[in-house]
């Protein structure tokens, strides 16, 4: 017992050496200024997912909308820092959208082309009559956000603009006896608008305004009055990291 004693009395100032070098050097990893658990090149490259309520604009006084309009987006969104301290950046991204208008805006696809009627009277057992979108789109924001390299939950206003291609555009009319549904060819296959993302962590407020038509500029009703109605989308986006 006396010889572990003298063994240990002897190796103390070793061990508090030792302990006293190991702490300097994780110390210094750990907290020193230009620490590697701190990212000060970091990125806000983000997933989004948004959902909307969709709006129609512009559009002749017998037009009247019906039931919930709707739009779904979703994409991803690559990030490029403006300034040093990363608050302000550049977001080019790609997603993909599908858009719902219901409407009493009636489409029929006949030998000489698609003709559009403004009532849905006559026809029996009407459920829903929409127009429907899918769209490539590639919105491009002007990023301002209060983050940091160690904060993730901050502010943020995101304005800009949206380009979307429309791959595929339907009308749709369902009745209690039957489904017509066919492409629609007269919806606009170029899209724009400008759009406001504004909001705080992940839940954000969602605005877009279509700066051009919902249809081709030669699109009428029977009567002759031009479908020069614009989408006006309001809702709510997801970033995700």
């Amino acid at each position: 017992m006396k010889l572990f004693y003298l063994l240990l009395t002897v190796a103390l100032p070793f061990m508090k050496h030792w302990l006293g070098l190991l702490y300097l050097a994780f110390g210094g990893l750990l907290y020193g200024q230009d620490s590697p658990l701190v990212d000060n090149s970091y990125l806000e490259d983000q997933f989004y997912f948004g959902l909307t309520y969709n709006a129609l604009l512009e559009k002749p006084d017998a037009i009247n909308q019906q039931n919930l309009s709707y739009g779904i987006q979703t994409g991803f969104i690559k990030d490029i820092p403006l300034n040093s301290s990363r608050t302000f950046s550049l977001g080019l991204g790609i997603g993909y959208a599908t858009n719902s208008y219901y409407s009493n805006l009636l489409a029929l696809d006949e030998t000489t082309g698609i003709s559009y009627e403004d009532s849905l009277e006559g026809i029996e057992g009407v459920k829903r009559n929409k127009l429907e979108t899918h769209t490539l789109e590639f919105p491009i924001e002007l990023r301002w956000r209060n983050s940091t390299p160690t904060e993730f939950k901050f502010w943020r206003f995101y304005p800009g603009i949206k380009l979307g291609y429309v791959f595929s555009g339907r009308s749709k009319l369902v009745t209690d006896a039957d489904k017509i549904s066919f492409s629609n060819d007269d919806l606009r296959t170029f899209q724009y608008g400008a759009m406001i993302n504004f909001g705080y962590n992940t839940f954000n407020l969602h605005l877009y305004y279509g700066l051009n038509a919902l249809f081709n500029d030669d699109v009428a009703l029977s009567d002759g009055n031009s479908l020069t109605m614009k989408p006006l989308r309001l809702g709510i986006i997801f970033y995700i990291l």
